[in-house]
């Protein structure tokens, strides 16, 4: 008998009786006087269900949760580690539904100290991107001179090249546990490469094949980024084909949708139409109303979702707590100077900078749109610490640097690209704090940083904060200072909200038969210390944080321990 993920979530969270009736697949709670590697006591579970908080104990055994009880249950239990939780809050581990951190989980140090430190136990890839499958026609995209990078990316060449990624990261050695998404601009790119264009109908069949290889290896669905090349080159047809492949294995359409601003509106509209065509359901990324003129957008947006949902369609959507979005200072040029990866070519022809820049700043209503919606005064640039004749503006405003070097924001912008080499980044601030808050109270957003991990012993330049403090901000900013939201479903939205978004039946809630990833935290102290200004601070309050039963954080500091794992989506052959 097949037994769905929801039916499984939810019989967990059942009182223990009544969901052995219900026939509950995870085995009950050890006896309270059994043999426990780790038992946390005294703290107020939170389970991640949403339900109210209670004084209780948990045991762990290898790297399953092996008991919830009542506090003090299981104070006469032999246990091999004790942690007197009392005055901090028991939860599940964090599951962060768009993490960055591919490159430092397949190739660095795999710790990610500044997500570990926040109590991230899973982090989830994938958005527009990824870094399988690999074919020839994406081989073709890299820099000839990259030889690590391509001889890292022929590893996952072939039909199951997403799966032997995943397999890669598990084998690398990983503090957080990891899945993906497959990026529909890898899906484009590998069928089409950076080409524009409606596929052809072979290429269009090439790309369900490379959806349906990607979900039998173990996808969580199909991630796409409608605003960066060569993924905002896929019109609404393709991705709904894409939807369609992937949904007989249950994937989900995730996206970045194509405006945050002016067309905001007419871009949810479109992730709605593509789940609708392709029978999946949608989740919307960073979910934002961007730009001063588009901030009272965000309530037509958020009744927007909730009509559809009122119709039945299955669609929700992630946040981070910041009124700052990030990502590269390219952004802001058009799409169609990036086709086929020549943007730094056209970059150096001075006829088609020139267009390149008229169009960036053209205000006109209705043409399409870039960073002109901001403006150059609300862009901070990053990332150019590594470029000697631009180092100086790192942390400069857009509009700022423009004045110092004499010229309009669409030369000084085109002239960082160019310099850059493609590198800069951008932090563009163009949210309100009260659209932010109306945001979380929505039951069916969750939580995802956004961001990749860094250690701050090492990291340099300046990053977006939420790479370090999303959690504990959302803890300690907008539950225990601000009441926006409850503990307990701040906590659901961290944990089982994902879970059951991803359909992970073992992850996300304190129940006995679930892996033991599991955060202990105090609520009184929890909060981000990140600034824009100076990223590299870790949070405090986390205490411990355990990672498939492996203790990852101890009083607050890491342990150099990896026993991350990678996870696969419902339907994966191998799991």
């Amino acid at each position: 008998m097949k037994i769905s993920v929801r039916s499984i979530i939810a019989a967990a969270t059942m009182p223990l009786a009544i969901a052995a009736c219900a026939g509950n697949p995870y085995p009950a709670p050890t006896s309270p006087h059994s043999s426990y590697d780790i038992v946390i006591s005294g703290g107020k579970i939170v389970d991640g269900t949403g339900n109210p908080w209670y004084y209780g104990d948990v045991g762990i055994s290898g790297d399953r949760i092996a008991a919830v009880t009542p506090s003090g249950a299981l104070a006469t239990a032999h246990a091999g580690k004790r942690i007197d939780a009392k005055g901090m809050v028991i939860a599940p581990g964090f599951i962060d539904i768009q993490g960055q951190s591919g490159e430092q989980l397949t190739t660095g140090d795999g710790r990610l100290v500044s997500k570990i430190t926040q109590g991230v136990t899973t982090e989830i890839l994938g958005e527009g991107d990824t870094p399988a499958p690999v074919n020839d026609k994406i081989l073709a995209t890299f820099d000839a001179s990259d030889t690590a990078g391509i001889r890292v990316a022929k590893q996952f060449m072939g039909e199951h090249g997403f799966g032997a990624w995943l397999d890669a990261m598990q084998k690398h050695g990983i503090s957080v546990n990891v899945g993906s998404f497959i990026g529909a601009g890898t899906i484009r790119a590998y069928a089409n490469g950076q080409a524009q264009g409606a596929p052809t109908a072979a290429q269009l069949d090439t790309m369900r094949r490379v959806t349906r290889d990607a979900m039998k290896d173990g996808a969580f669905g199909v991630a796409s980024a409608l605003i960066y090349p060569p993924g905002s080159y896929a019109g609404t047809q393709e991705l709904s084909e894409i939807a369609k492949a992937m949904a007989p294995y249950h994937g989900v359409y995730i996206s970045h949708v194509r405006s945050e601003g002016d067309s905001l509106l007419e871009a949810i509209d479109e992730a709605l139409a593509i789940g609708r065509a392709g029978g999946v359901p949608v989740e919307i990324y960073h979910l934002k109303a961007a730009g001063a003129h588009s901030w009272g957008k965000a309530a037509e947006m958020v009744f927007k979702i909730d009509s559809a949902r009122a119709a039945g369609q299955d669609v929700g959507a992630t946040m981070y707590p910041y009124t700052a979005s990030g990502n590269g200072l390219a952004a802001c040029v058009p799409p169609w100077a990036e086709e086929n990866g020549k943007l730094l070519d056209n970059l150096k022809n001075p006829e088609t900078r020139a267009r390149i820049v008229a169009e960036a700043m053209d205000t006109t209503p209705h043409k399409p749109v870039y960073c002109q919606e901001s403006g150059p005064g609300p862009i901070m640039v990053v990332g150019l610490l590594s470029t000697p004749s631009l180092a100086k503006y790192e942390g400069w405003r857009l509009d700022k640097i423009a004045e110092d070097m004499h010229k309009s924001w669409g030369e000084a912008m085109a002239d960082i690209v160019l310099i850059s080499g493609g590198r800069a980044g951008k932090l563009t601030f163009s949210m309100t704090d009260e659209n932010v808050a109306m945001q979380l109270r929505k039951p069916w957003v969750v939580i995802g940083t956004d961001a990749e991990g860094f250690d701050p012993d090492s990291a340099k330049g300046l990053t977006h904060p939420r790479a370090y403090g999303s959690y504990p901000r959302l803890l300690g900013k907008y539950v225990r200072e601000e009441h926006v939201l409850t503990l307990e479903d701040a906590i659901r939205k961290f944990s089982s909200g994902v879970a059951e978004r991803l359909s992970l039946p073992d992850r996300g809630l304190l129940r006995a038969g679930m892996y033991a990833d599991v955060v202990v935290f105090d609520p009184t102290t929890i909060i981000d210390k990140a600034t824009y200004e100076k990223p590299h601070q870790l949070s405090v309050g986390v205490k411990e944080v355990f990672v498939n039963g492996v203790e990852v954080l101890k009083d607050g500091v890491h342990t150099g321990a990896k026993p991350g794992r990678a996870l696969r989506g419902v339907d994966a052959e191998l799991r």
